[in-house]
């Protein structure tokens, strides 16, 4: 093995709900060191908006002390998809960053409607909210008449951290891809919205996310301590980047199911679906530009709803008492996900905090089976997140799918995001999962499925 391009990469990660700095160690693919912060919205006006001062602060202290410590060769960046930060003709904001949980895009839904481009030229579905990013734009135009000419670039997320470190203006393929309704990921170019929108000589040219940016700027140079040479790749939106080692290591068939505040099920090579908008399956891009069928529910956010604090342990006999018939039925979150508009139900209230946290994960490992359906998933399926430290999530998966194994690495983006930089690092540990006795989880899924079936009738 050769050494690799970067010994030491620092990565910017910013989840939906936690912003955080990792070193990557190039040679073993391990964290070595990690700091968060909560991704916390600001109130406003003119909307909520994301602290972008306070992570930018943030970074720049601790790229800092992780110079001092380690030294950092390389930096990358993952974030969050759905967002895009506007620029004034001085590079600052031109607006503050719209959180794409508020609900304001909703009011012009109609309007935006008439001009966004079918899900079958962009992949991407109707969702609420700020979910579409055009929809976001659209309304933020309309909403602030001066706006559009304050504007001089559009810059997906990742890459306006690309840019406050380098000074180079960006988008990437995988935060485009990302339900946007701006990229048409069968051309690989942008949509007709972004004419629609007027932004086509605003929007910055979209490149790939293992390309190089740029490197730090003097100013960055001076205030971290860390070499002028110091290389920042392009950027990956943040389940791109947990599929990114697989996409280099793994042969297809195979899908990685990335765990978060989200819960993607994206399938490589499987079975080419024909994919329901209404269920919120999507065409992903990932890091190489490439097409890739997927799935989503908010399964991250459905978990902290129903265990709300809770970290009971579950017994023997709350085993029994989820198996006798005790299920959650879909949806915590319903205004996306493969059940939108349901809202969630118990077949029976659950007696002891123990079984109500089975019947959670094994919701969850069942919401996501059918997401990896949904996606025409085949082959092995790779766990990346929090949700591959829950062994009842992971067993249940396992008895339902002829292979499931999880990253050895506690969260994949921030891995992924590191190996942009180039490294020649081995393939990223995965350990198999299996399951002692699937019949009865296996019949309790066929139960949970009849009594979701059961609903549709009604």
């Amino acid at each position: 093995m050769t050494e690799p391009h970067a010994r030491h990469v620092a990565v910017i990660d910013v989840g939906k709900t936690n912003a955080k700095l990792a070193l990557v160690d190039g040679r073993t693919l391990r964290e070595i060191a990690v700091v968060t912060r909560p991704n916390r919205v600001l109130p406003g006006p003119p909307w909520p908006s994301f602290d972008l001062e306070g992570h930018w602060a943030f970074f720049l202290d601790h790229l800092s002390a992780f110079q001092a410590e380690y030294g950092i060769d390389a930096i990358a960046v993952t974030t969050h998809g759905a967002s895009a930060v506007l620029l004034d003709r001085e590079g600052g904001l031109a607006v503050p960053m719209l959180d794409y949980e508020h609900d304001g895009p909703d009011s012009l839904a109609a309007a935006y409607d008439a001009i966004r481009p079918p899900f079958t030229q962009t992949g991407s579905p109707r969702l609420p909210l700020g979910l579409n990013l055009g929809a976001q734009l659209f309304w933020q135009f309309e909403s602030d008449p001066g706006l559009r000419d304050r504007v001089a670039h559009v810059v997906t997320y990742p890459q306006f951290w690309g840019f406050r470190l380098t000074g180079q203006l960006a988008t990437d393929v995988t935060s485009l891809g990302c339900h946007t309704d701006l990229w048409d990921p069968h051309r690989g170019a942008f949509s007709p919205l972004v004419e629609r929108l007027d932004l086509t000589r605003k929007i910055a040219p979209a490149r790939r996310a293992d390309a190089v940016l740029g490197t730090i700027s003097a100013d960055i140079a001076a205030r971290t301590g860390m070499s002028p040479q110091v290389p920042v790749t392009c950027g990956i939106h943040d389940s791109n980047a947990s599929l990114y080692p697989h996409i280099l290591s793994q042969r297809a068939p195979f899908s990685v199911v990335s765990t978060g505040t989200w819960v993607i099920a994206m399938a490589v090579g499987g079975d080419a679906p024909v994919l329901d908008p209404a269920r919120d399956t999507l065409v992903n891009v990932n890091a190489l530009g490439q097409p890739v069928p997927s799935a989503r529910f908010m399964g991250g956010r459905e978990y902290e709803v129903i265990r709300d604090g809770c970290d009971a342990i579950p017994t023997p006999a709350d085993r029994a008492e989820v198996l006798a018939g005790l299920a959650l039925l879909p949806s915590v979150v319903n205004d996306s996900g493969p059940f939108q508009t349901r809202r969630h139900a118990w077949t029976r209230q659950p007696t002891t905090d123990g079984a109500r946290m089975l019947a959670l994960s094994w919701y969850l490992a069942l919401m996501t089976d059918t997401c990896l359906s949904l996606a025409g998933a085949r082959g092995p399926v790779i766990v990346e997140g929090p949700f591959a430290r829950n062994a009842d999530f992971t067993a249940m998966l396992a008895a339902l799918r002829p292979e499931v194994r999880i990253a050895a690495s506690a969260t994949g983006t921030s891995v992924g995001a590191a190996m942009l930089a180039g490294l020649d690092a081995p393939p990223p540990r995965t350990m198999p999962v299996t399951c002692a006795d699937p019949a009865p989880m296996r019949a309790y899924a066929a139960r949970w499925a009849q009594h979701v079936k059961d609903l549709e009738c009604d």
